[in-house]
């Protein structure tokens, strides 16, 4: 192997450099990449790496300044730019500077918190980053797969994601799907000596493999992605825009019958015009994108720091949804922590022979729990070295065993296999006659919660011999009935799901707190198998499901989401991945591997279910944020579209001006942002985007929101006599300080003192209405206010903000009888029911 810095191997950049290093004989490979089937040094590597560069592509980043650029390009953007090009056109410099500066704030606060945003996500994704097994120094580490250098020597085992183009070593042939690749639906068989490419995913088998292509020069171009686009939109999403769209519609509209009027009355054109557009890109929810990003964003970081890294942020609305979890036992209900019983055997065969067998029929370099506890077992460590193992077959879901070629220090050679009892029990010649024992020793482990595996044994040429059974628990979590417990009071129901036996799964259901109507998932047929009515409804009453396969849990899945449930599922094999894309949100636990968790939503890096259940929280939280932002906004845009058409309409009378409107639009949605970090308590069942309730509340705080302005319109100009101008800052300091007290009536569900406001808000809307109340008192672009009616205006805004409280509480008790506050919180959180799984979006 070379070391020398200034001739490293080239790397072939070409179509025919690359098919050289495809098809040529191994050993002119490892020459041409001057190195061996013992890998590289850590210095090689090294140098290799500041050669070639990361094995990664690089993504294509859009230069800041066009990106800065595009958030004056668009349809609101150009209403605002029309806007200032108006106001400079009937020489009303104030407005025009004031718009061009609501125009550039925009651009600033939507760059910069999308900036945050995608650097947030980018962090998140980085701790999804694949690691690969390399050997380096005779050693085998595991450094990111973004280090891995042409010459290095890697191990792919089942579930593994290919991190680079690689040529096969020695060892069995393997399995490789490249669907994602190439579309191919069925794996490839691939020999010694093949070519695997990057992104492509081992379903059968393992072996070591020479890389010769990273980064930019492997054959495909790219790596298959782990992380799916962040910005994909959800139902949430959808709902919410449709939201923003409903007052677009109705601000062009309001906005429209103004102008006519304006038009038929004789008033200036391109005054008219100006009010029109401000009046317009005030109603419209310009901040809606950066609150939506921002506070997935902020959810994530939340997440991530209770150990569940979101690959796909509209998944945070998913969760807050699932209704039923389908949780895997291992690892999730019970500690995946291994330990062997007492063994079973057959007559003649004694229990140390059953565990020798087995430690046989394993692989510690595997790290699998299974074969490590069989190994652990064994009273004396060094009876493995009177044996070689020549050849190992590991365990994969089809054949559902292992299986070695040993040699003993005699000369002997012989066959081990250990795997599910009924498939070892298969192999051997009399499984006829043994069967009834074997099935005895099997359901009696099962009883008290031991998984059994099978072990058999083939001497020279003869057929297999059945030797015993290995009684292996997983003793349950001890926060797992708990965790199921508040999961229950939460509203969504667990189903366990297990490849185990059904009398094992009982067993473990009842320890955990769960039910133990099991079903046994062998009779549920074909996947796209159309079950009867009377099967589907045992699929969602059962408790869980026993001796479950792949095909199994997709299927599971499937009939349950038929029945107007949202589902979560568990997952950590390459065969879950369908399942885990299927699911409303696919969760790859602690440990899973690298094609479960590109197919997951969400990736837990610690074991258990109780992070499932602390996401669940914090996704509710989130939901709760944006509906309260939803009904914010709603009630906002009817309030001043509102009372600015009937204004105008019946009185004549513009009550604010178009720098006022301008003004009010950019100290709300600046201090809106602070929504996403706002306390929240979350319900105590699934979230459902309710339009009714959401446009109910809005509206009805829109309507006493215009009362209000029109009594302080009345009292203003009839009462108090005062001047139209000084009557344009009175209503423009109601329309700030009352809509941004709106705020505090949206975020809760019960009395606005139930739930403490965060700080970061609390300070936010203070601050602004502070500046608010500053530009109306001392007159900044408008006529001086004056303290003393400053101090009017905040009265009258509180006195109608406790009415409007009020209001709304008799609005949730018309719109929602069947769902009373229970507690202070008053926010709806009810315990212990199911919930209603017909409380879709409807528009």
């Amino acid at each position: 192997m070379n070391t020398d810095a200034k001739r490293v191997p080239a790397q072939g950049t070409s179509p025919q450099s690359q098919n050289e290093l495809q098809t040529l004989p191994m050993a002119q490979v490892l020459e041409h990449l001057q190195t061996s089937p013992d890998g590289l040094s850590q210095d090689e590597a090294t140098k290799r790496l500041e050669h070639y560069g990361p094995n990664e592509i690089a993504e294509h980043k859009t230069n800041p300044l066009l990106k800065f650029l595009s958030y004056f390009w668009g349809p609101i953007p150009w209403m605002i730019e029309v806007a200032v090009v108006l106001s400079g056109a009937v020489g009303h410099w104030a407005d025009f500077f004031i718009i061009l500066v609501l125009l550039l704030a925009n651009a600033v606060v939507g760059y910069s918190e999308e900036r945050q945003a995608g650097n947030a996500i980018q962090a998140l994704k980085a701790k999804l980053a694949i690691n690969a097994r390399v050997r380096r120094d005779g050693k085998w580490v595991t450094p990111a797969a973004r280090d891995l250098v042409p010459g290095d020597v890697i191990r792919l085992r089942l579930g593994d994601i290919v991190p680079a183009d690689a040529r096969l070593l020695d060892g069995d042939e393997i399995e490789v799907d490249q669907s994602a690749l190439t579309g191919e639906s069925l794996p490839t068989t691939c020999q010694p000596g093949d070519a695997v490419f990057s992104g492509s995913i081992i379903r059968r088998g393992e072996i070591g493999a020479l890389v010769y292509a990273t980064g930019t020069h492997t054959y495909f171009g790219k790596t298959a992605e782990l992380v799916q686009d962040a910005h994909t939109v959800s139902h949430f999403q959808k709902a919410v825009l449709k939201i923003g769209n409903y007052l677009i519609l109705l601000a062009v509209a309001l906005v429209s019958v103004i102008l006519v009027v304006a038009i038929l009355r004789g008033d200036k054109i391109l005054t008219t015009l100006q009010f029109a557009l401000v009046l317009t890109v005030a109603a419209i929810p310009v901040a809606m994108p950066t609150v939506l990003s921002v506070t997935m964003a902020v959810g994530a970081r939340l997440l991530a720091k209770k150990k569940a890294i979101v690959s796909k942020l509209v998944a945070i609305e998913e969760l807050a949804g699932v209704d039923i979890l389908c949780a895997d036992k291992t690892g999730t209900l019970t500690q995946n922590s291994l330990t062997l019983g007492d063994p079973f055997s057959l007559e003649g065969v004694t229990a140390s022979d059953v565990i020798l067998a087995g430690a046989l029929a394993s692989l510690a370099d595997n790290n699998d729990p299974i074969d490590l506890a069989v190994l652990g077992s064994l009273d004396d460590k060094s009876a493995l070295n009177r044996y070689k193992v020549t050849h190992f077959e590991p365990f994969n879901p089809v054949d559902k065993r292992t299986e070695a070629a040993v040699t003993g220090d005699d000369g002997e050679t012989f066959k081990v296999s250990k795997g599910a009892p009924q498939v070892i029990l298969a192999l051997a010649a009399d499984s006829a006659a043994i069967k009834t024992a074997v099935d005895k020793a099997v359901n009696t482990f099962a009883t008290k919660g031991f998984r059994a595996l099978g072990v058999a044994r083939a001497q020279g040429t003869d057929g297999w011999k059945f030797l015993g059974v290995l009684p292996l628990f997983d003793p349950p979590r001890e926060d797992a009935a708990s965790t199921i417990a508040t999961a229950k009071a939460m509203g969504v129901e667990v189903k366990m799901v297990t490849g185990d036996a059904l009398a094992i799964a009982k067993e473990i259901a009842a320890k955990v707190g769960l039910g133990t109507e099991i079903l046994d998932a062998s009779g549920l047929g074909e996947v796209k198998k159309q079950e009867t009515a009377a099967v589907t409804e045992s699929i969602e009453a059962a408790d869980g499901f026993a001796q479950v396969f792949p095909e199994h849990k997709f299927h599971i899945v499937d009939v349950l989401q038929e029945r107007g449930h949202i589902v979560g599922m568990t997952g950590d094999g390459v065969n879950d991945a369908p399942a885990l894309k299927q699911a409303d949100c696919g969760i790859a636990v602690s440990g899973a591997t690298d094609a479960a968790r590109a197919a997951a939503d969400i990736v837990l890096l610690t074991p258990g279910l109780s992070v499932i259940i602390d996401a669940i929280k914090e996704s509710r939280k989130i939901f709760q944020r944006m509906n309260s932002y939803a009904m914010y906004r709603i009630a906002e845009t009817l309030r001043v579209l509102l009372f600015m058409t009937l204004a105008i309409l019946v009185f004549n009378f513009y009550p604010v001006t178009a720098i006022m409107i301008v003004m009010l639009a950019l100290l709300n949605d600046g201090a809106i942002l602070s929504i996403a970090y706002d306390n929240v308590r979350y319900k105590m069942k699934p979230e459902a985007w309710n339009m009714r309730i959401v446009l109910g509340i809005s509206t009805v705080l829109g309507i006493t929101g215009v009362v209000a302005a029109f009594g302080l319109f009345y009292l203003g100009e009839r009462v108090f006599h005062l001047g139209r101008d000084q009557v344009q800052t009175l209503m423009y300091l109601k329309l700030s300080v009352a809509g941004h007290l709106t705020i505090f009536l949206t975020r809760t569900r019960g009395p606005f003192w139930s739930i403490r406001p965060a700080r970061i808000v609390f300070l936010a809307v203070l601050g602004t209405q502070a500046i608010a109340t500053l530009i109306a008192v001392y007159g900044l672009f408008m006529t001086p206010l004056g303290w003393g009616w400053a101090a009017f205006v905040w009265g009258y805004a509180l006195l109608w903000f406790l009415v409007n409280d009020r209001a709304k509480l008799l609005a949730y008790r018309i719109l929602d009888p069947d769902k009373k506050p229970t507690g202070p919180g008053a926010s709806g959180h009810l315990s212990g029911h199911k919930p209603a799984l017909t409380a879709a979006l409807t528009t």
